[in-house]
């Protein structure tokens, strides 16, 4: 129990008109930062939600800065047969989905077994792991296509099929294989992120599933696995991002098939037509607002989830 003259020494410090003043100049500076860094971070967004709803007439007008003045929804049907939208917005979901699945499985495998599994040669293992984050994935682009292109697997599509090859190309199977075999986008980070939430769980829990006869992939999916849901849900958000907005494999391994950020790239050829540079740059604006469309109604429904594993998961920076 404090003293009363701990009591008096907390009510002078309270309404000690220096120490007020301290007090509200830091959350007036503090409010300040915040709004300034939203809007630093917002302005594309309601830059590109202002220039959707334009008019053709509005692009010259100079009292026309946020609001527009004749409000149209021409832009984006514009933009939407352009891009193929609906089209190229199923191929995106499907590949993004897909991979986001089955990356979410392999990472978390290779995950647990770097955090729990002893054996020679793991620490260089995870050390290449590591290095595949830092190397650009440009250093294997020939490569990587002349792979799918070419696909045999230890001469065995030659042996079942009586082809030499098969022909990977411009179908989702580059995506699901590369998943599968933790070798997609980013999935070096996902493995770290995994693993070293992996060994922040306790060893005993793990025991003492041994102990009742579980066995390793027993004790992976009814032990490891309940109590990594923050890192999952970083990972499942993380992947399914990062492939939604890819153009580096879509574009290296699709050309037929539609999908939204290539098509975003393409674009500008399909707008050829239109002479005015301006209007051009407005209507890509727009595409790009229906590109990023989706991942705000996401965000919108599991930032929370989003931010709570980003700190269980101790990502920073």
């Amino acid at each position: 129990m404090k003293s009363p003259a701990a009591y008096a020494d907390i009510i002078q410090y309270r309404f000690n008109p220096l120490e007020k003043s301290k007090l509200w100049l830091w959350i007036l500076v503090r409010t300040v930062l915040i709004a300034g860094f939203c809007f630093i971070i917002l302005f594309p967004l309601f830059l590109r939600l202002s220039v959707a709803f334009r008019s053709k007439v509005d692009i010259y007008d100079p009292t026309v800065l946020w609001i527009p003045r004749h409000f149209t929804l021409d832009n984006i049907k514009i933009a939407m047969e352009a891009t193929h939208y609906f089209s190229a917005l199923l191929n995106t979901f499907l590949i993004s989905a897909g991979t986001t699945i089955i990356q979410l499985a392999s990472c978390a495998l290779a995950a647990y077994a770097f955090a729990r599994l002893k054996f020679k040669g793991s620490g260089l293992l995870f050390g290449l792991v590591i290095f595949t984050i830092v190397v650009p994935p440009q250093t294997i682009m020939i490569p990587l296509y002349l792979t799918y292109r070419y696909f045999d697997l230890f001469g065995a599509i030659k042996l079942l099929t009586g082809k030499s090859s098969l022909n990977l190309i411009d179908t989702f199977w580059p995506f699901l294989i590369s998943s599968a075999t933790a070798m997609g986008l980013k999935n070096g980070l996902y493995i770290y992120i995994f693993r070293q939430f992996f060994r922040g769980i306790p060893k005993e829990i793990e025991e003492s599933a041994f102990v009742d006869g579980a066995g390793v992939l027993k004790t992976f999916y009814r032990i490891m696995l309940p109590n990594a849901v923050p890192a999952i849900v970083t990972v499942l958000l993380f992947s399914f991002v990062w492939q939604w907005n890819d153009s580096y494999y879509v574009s290296l391994f699709l050309s037929k098939v539609k999908v939204l950020s290539t098509q975003l790239m393409d674009m500008g050829s399909a707008l050829g037509k239109e002479p005015d540079l301006v209007y051009q740059s407005m209507l890509l604006n727009t595409g790009v607002l229906l590109l990023t469309a989706p991942l705000i109604i996401l965000y919108l429904f599991v930032q929370r989830y989003f931010v709570e594993s980003v700190e269980r998961t101790g990502i920073v920076g």
